[in-house]
This record gives C-alpha cells, sequence and structure tokens, in this order.
C-alpha cells in the first residue's frame, strides 16, 4: 500500500512538471545555469570533504603511547616484541584442537598470550612476514590487518 502510494505521487509530480504549461520545451541550452549547476555541488562536496579528511587522519594520531608493542604474524603464530623496555621477544603458538580443553575457543587460544597494561595508552605495531593475516581482540573489538611489507598500527 505504501509503495502504491509512493509511486502514484511521483507518477503525479512528474506528469505535472513535464505537462504544465509554464514549461519551456525547446530550451536546449544555458551555458550559465550548466556551469552553476556544476560549480554548486563541487564546492559544497570540497566543504564537506576537507574537515572530514582532517578528523580522518586526527583520529589515526597516537600521543605518547606509555608502551609500543610489535606483532608479526606468521604462518600459524604470531611473534610479539616489547622494545620499550628490554628487547623482549616472544613466541604465539595456537592450541592445537587435540590439547584444547571444553572452555577454550578454537583457534583462538595460544599457548603463550601477551600481556599488555591497563588503563594506559599502548601502541600496537602489527605487520606480517609471509602472507594477510588478521590480529584481534574480540572481547575490545579491535582488529587490524598484518600485511608483509607494512607497517600498520592501532591504538589501545
Amino acid at each position: 500500500l505504501i509503495l502504491l502510494m509512493i509511486t502514484v505521487m511521483v507518477g503525479y509530480l512528474m506528469g505535472t512538471l513535464f505537462f504544465n504549461k509554464y514549461n519551456y520545451r525547446f530550451l536546449l541550452e544555458n551555458q550559465m545555469i550548466e556551469i552553476i549547476w556544476t560549480i554548486a555541488p563541487a564546492v559544497t562536496l570540497i566543504f564537506i570533504a576537507l574537515p572530514s579528511l582532517q578528523l580522518l587522519y586526527l583520529l589515526d594520531e597516537i600521543n605518547n603511547p606509555m608502551i609500543s608493542m610489535k606483532s608479526i604474524g606468521h604462518q600459524w603464530y604470531w611473534s610479539y616484541e616489547y622494545s620499550d623496555f628490554k628487547k623482549l621477544e616472544f613466541d604465539s603458538y595456537m592450541i592445537p584442537t587435540n590439547e584444547m580443553k571444553i572452555d577454550n575457543f578454537r583457534l583462538l587460544d595460544v599457548d603463550n598470550r601477551t600481556i599488555l597494561p591497563y588503563n594506559s595508552q599502548i601502541r600496537m605495531l602489527v605487520t606480517a612476514a609471509d602472507v594477510i593475516h588478521s590480529w584481534t581482540i574480540p572481547a575490545l573489538s579491535v582488529k587490524i590487518d598484518a600485511t608483509p611489507g607494512r607497517l600498520n598500527q592501532i591504538s589501545l
């Protein structure tokens, strides 16, 4: 019923616009109107885009992180590096399915978990050594892609 009402309303409006006596049907072009109709939307879009781009880059900045941590994705495991204090490195492998307990999460639980400080600014640098990986903390709704040759960062 609503769709029928919308169709009838649009059809009526189109009919009145095309077949009224005030419409000059033989006007082929008007350079000034075409220039205005081209420039006005372009200027409007520029005024919308500039603040949006500025905010996009400001949101990606990380101010004075307390700790920086690097995560390197390898095929079937992750390597972590805490480089701020000591050169601390360790590998984190998935728990095999035959060793899993009933309360473990399949493909998410690992043998050596990373520890992050609570209530502090953390910069996480994520990259990959071989193929594209996805580093995630599902409880915090954090996910970032690890791409070989590219260093991505996220703030926690």
